[in-house]
């Protein structure tokens, strides 16, 4: 049969994996996909040391990919927003599918291109886009196709992962442990999408999406970073027994749909607590099922790689398929999405650590008691740092039971207004997962 051509637009790490693995595994890819797959064509500006790409062809222009009539399928791996959306509508309107690895594109313009993809017939594939080598995807959209799915948390970004993990076992700073991160190549020079939870909640969006049903809503995702956590947390945290991971978070609610990426107390005995480094891990919950861990490589050259070339080979599969039966694109057929709400931030429930510095006064812990009370809010366990007395100030730590963040909120206004108070209110939410 005659072999799939494909067009690989982007010859960085994740393009350069994609070539190596199709070149060195072509037999098996070929014996699974039922024909061959050959790059036809490669768009890149820069070689890649790390491929032989021989006698491929190779143009600077990556329209010169789209355009190209004996392209089957475009592979975008260009990365950003608007050059990589101009790039895939211009595929789809030429009748070729498209795979891609772009979690922006795909979290941001997502329902606009899955639209035009429907129209035109193409399938639009992106298994790479959400955590490396491990195929969460496609485990909800089909292996969990059976589940009513209740939640899902993800520790979905390797860098804030790397930082937490040498903040805890070694006791470093975080400014310290980013700035390693950054000479090992983990954080870019800009280190924001990764270390205030911006490149998480493009996942996040899109985990959520083929989770409940929901339209794709970048926008509404609530996202908090790592930069203000101290050390002194991580130790608070780990002796009341807790790990703190950036966790990604949807919960399906009566109200609506929860979708926030904040730092996340878990309890340390839970699987995912103690995937450390830069790995990644999405626990899912679905009714029949329970709960499912995925665990594996979060980025990297061929972890990534293996998820584009899987999407490869599923699009061959269904290159001689009607349209109308392929697995949608965001698990549940378009016209059957949910209008489900995403919820703000203050009408989602969770339980919370609080660290009170407060001078080191009788009655001041009454006083934090009242006002929390007075709110509905329980206390589920307390501790009084009174050996780390400074200047007359102690830390108070504090963890409550579960209660809606807006009661949270007044809750800590108060506690700012009290006299024996000194600084913010120190809020971490905490997570059971069970």
């Amino acid at each position: 049969m005659k072999p799939v051509k494909v067009g690989i637009c982007g010859l960085g790490t994740v393009g350069g994996g994609t070539f190596n693995v199709l070149k060195r595994n072509a037999e098996e890819i070929a014996r699974r996909a039922g024909r061959g797959i050959e790059v036809a064509q490669i768009a890149t500006r820069h070689p890649n040391a790390k491929c032989d790409t021989g006698a491929t062809p190779i143009t600077a222009d990556i329209f010169d990919v789209v355009n190209n009539p004996e392209i089957d399928i475009v592979v975008e791996l260009i990365g950003g927003y608007t050059l990589a959306k101009e790039l895939v509508l211009k595929a789809i309107e030429n009748g070729k599918h498209v795979v891609t690895a772009n979690k922006a594109l795909i979290a941001v313009h997502g329902n606009e291109i899955f639209a035009k993809a429907c129209e035109k017939g193409v399938i639009v594939a992106f298994e790479a886009s959400v955590a490396g080598g491990i195929p969460v995807i496609k485990a909800i959209r089909e292996g969990l196709a059976g589940n009513r799915i209740n939640w899902l948390a993800g520790i979905i970004n390797g860098t804030g992962n790397f930082i937490l993990t040498e903040m805890r076992e070694k006791g470093r700073t975080f400014e310290d442990v980013l700035k390693e991160a950054q000479e090992l190549g983990y954080a870019e020079a800009d280190p924001t999408f990764d270390v205030e939870g911006i490149d998480a909640a493009h996942k996040l969006t899109i985990l959520a999406s083929i989770a409940f049903g929901i339209p794709l809503q970048f926008d509404k995702a609530y996202t908090e970073g790592i930069a203000r956590l101290t050390t002194a947390d991580v130790n608070y945290a780990e002796a009341l027994g807790y790990r703190i991971k950036h966790l990604g978070v949807a919960r399906r609610t009566d109200a609506g749909i929860e979708l926030r990426v904040h730092p996340t107390l878990i309890p340390a005995d839970r699987l995912i607590a103690n995937v450390n480094g830069v790995m990644n891990a999405v626990m899912v919950n679905g009714d029949a099922v329970g709960s499912t861990l995925y665990y594996g490589a979060g980025a990297g050259m061929e972890p990534t790689a293996s998820a584009v070339v899987a999407d490869l080979v599923d699009v061959t599969r269904a290159l001689t398929t009607d349209p109308n039966n392929r697995v949608p694109h965001l698990a549940f057929q378009p016209d059957s999405l949910s209008d489900h709400p995403i919820l703000p931030i203050s009408a989602c429930e969770s339980a919370y650590y609080l660290r009170i510095q407060a001078k080191d006064h009788p009655g001041v812990l009454a006083q934090v008691a009242t006002i929390l009370s007075e709110r509905g809010i329980n206390i589920e366990s307390i501790m009084q740092k009174e050996a780390e007395v400074q200047d007359g100030l102690v830390p108070v730590i504090l963890v409550t039971h579960r209660v809606v963040e807006q009661r949270i909120d007044d809750a800590i206004a108060a506690l700012e207004k009290l006299d024996d108070v000194v600084d913010k209110v120190v809020r971490i939410r905490v997570e059971q997962l069970n």
